[in-house]
């Protein structure tokens, strides 16, 4: 398993799925697994989960960031 192809794929599926998104805030280990279609070991849940939490985060900021240029302009 590529580690960061599944963290994209579920970043992805964060953003685009409403409802996904709530399931992983509430459970984020069930939700991974969910996606990847395996129990996983919890090292590597783990990882999954804060490799999707990192990425979901800079990408919100980056978000932000351009909007607060925007508002500069």
């Amino acid at each position: 398993m590529d580690v960061k192809e599944k963290i994209n794929e579920i970043v992805e599926k964060v953003k685009k799925d409403p409802k996904f998104m709530e399931e992983f805030k509430k459970d984020p280990v069930k939700a991974v697994e969910s996606v990847v279609g395996v129990d996983l070991p919890d090292d590597a849940v783990n990882k999954v989960v804060a490799g999707v939490k990192g990425k979901v985060t800079l990408d919100k900021a980056a978000g932000v960031m351009d909007a607060l240029k925007n508002l500069a302009k």
